[in-house]
């Protein structure tokens, strides 16, 4: 295919994230992003893009990739500097002072708590967050001006969330603003914040989540239909609720179930994994001024109520994280690289090897594939064969006539 200059780049190379920044940066919208085989796509009106004349959908893209390491460098003038953590600050583990927040929200509410006080204390006027629409299980991003907007959005979404619609309104309001999201999120809104200097004035800040990859929308679908639950039903559904790491929380007109988070998560294994999910090396959020997420390692794994771990790259929210916690609205200890490593290590320690295999492969095949500023790791045997395991797994998962397979898979495992 002959380069392109917009988004079909993107689509033809399989390389998108679902990130949806694109749609907002296109000057005659002509990009829309839908729900297609279980993840968000943009729709491409080829009568009014500019194409050539234009090119901005393709330069905000994170999908296509970015020079991660330089970017990185450049805004972030701090002095540490981790194989897996990247440039940071510092680093720490803690939780809100907030029992009711700090129990109903994934990882102790940290993120949730922090906006609530940078809210309430005036540093910002609003938040970018991701709630449900009135389906319940719809995701829905939106700016949160209020302590309620905030907690509407509460805990983790693992499923495709498109933060399209976001940058034009924040961009066109008054204010300062802080955008939370995945890394994929937040290296899309990076690169528009190069190109629009509107847009890049009003965000003071980007809060990542961890993200080891996500699930495709099939994934909610085989969930329900699993446990027996009609969507038009539902009047409540959480990923994650009722304490540290938490449970599946659904309720509807006819039932209530409530599975723990470590027998449904990993059953799911790669069956519903999005492709670019499968050459992404950025596991913690490279680009992000705070970036939060579990720490799966004791004695904080002991904890049965909600614990944070979190990275700050940026020294103006470290100050601001010590006022949080000396007003009461955290507790706060300081963390070693080593640890918050090995907390995450099932997946960020093969993450770059395995982006590897699947960009050789892919190449060896003629695909164009997700460009970075430096040489991953070199893959082993081991990859190259896991990244094929999961390319089975992901055809099974999008074909639900096969989907059985999943099941048994799935019962087996919550028995072990």
């Amino acid at each position: 295919m002959k380069k392109q200059s917009n988004i079909a780049y993107t689509l033809h190379y399989n390389l998108c994230t679902g990130c949806g920044v694109c749609e907002d940066v296109c000057p005659t919208k002509s990009i829309e992003i839908k729900r297609i085989n279980g993840e968000n796509r943009p729709i491409l009106n080829n009568q009014t893009c500019l194409s050539l004349k234009c090119g901005k959908c393709l330069k905000v893209c994170p999908g296509i990739g970015l020079n991660l390491l330089t970017i990185s460098k450049n805004q972030f003038n701090v002095l540490n500097e981790d194989k897996y953590i990247g440039h940071y600050h510092s680093l720490y583990t803690g939780y809100s002072l907030d029992e009711k927040i700090r129990f109903h929200s994934a990882s102790g509410g940290m993120v949730s708590q922090f906006l609530i006080y940078l809210l309430e204390k005036g540093i910002i006027d609003g938040a970018v967050v991701t709630g449900y629409l009135e389906d319940h299980i719809t995701p829905s991003s939106y700016i949160a001006r209020t302590k309620e907007e905030i907690l509407n959005a509460k805990s983790s979404k693992y499923c495709p969330v498109a933060l399209n619609k976001i940058g034009n309104e924040i961009k066109n309001s008054e204010g300062k603003y802080i955008i939370v999201g995945l890394p994929c999120h937040i290296q899309g809104f990076r690169k528009r914040a190069e190109i629009d200097k509107k847009f890049r004035e009003n965000v003071i800040g980007y809060f990542s989540i961890y993200c080891s990859s996500n699930r495709t929308y099939h994934a909610q679908d085989f969930l329900l239909k699993k446990y027996d639950i009609q969507k038009q039903d539902i009047s409540y559904f959480s990923y994650r609720d009722n304490g540290c790491l938490g449970n599946l929380v659904v309720k509807s007109n006819s039932k209530e179930i409530s599975v723990p988070y470590i027998n449904y998560y990993g059953n799911l294994r790669s069956f519903f994994k999005p492709r670019r999910c499968l050459t992404c090396i950025d596991h913690y959020g490279a680009l992000a001024d705070v970036c939060f997420g579990d720490i799966h390692v004791p004695p904080f794994s002991e904890d049965k109520i909600g614990i944070s771990s979190w990275i700050v790259r940026n020294p103006f929210f470290d100050e601001l994280l010590k006022r949080a916690a000396k007003e009461k609205y955290i507790t706060m200890h300081t963390l070693d690289a080593k640890t918050l490593n090995e907390s995450q290590k099932t997946m960020l320690y093969p993450k770059q090897r395995r982006a590897q295999a699947m960009i050789k492969m892919d190449r060896l095949i003629g695909k164009e594939t997700v460009k970075y500023d430096f040489e991953l790791e070199k893959p082993q045997l081991k990859d190259y064969i896991a990244e094929m395991l999961c390319q089975i797994q992901r055809y099974i998962g999008k074909h639900p006539s096969l989907w059985w397979i999943i099941d048994y898979l799935y019962d087996k495992g919550i028995k072990k």
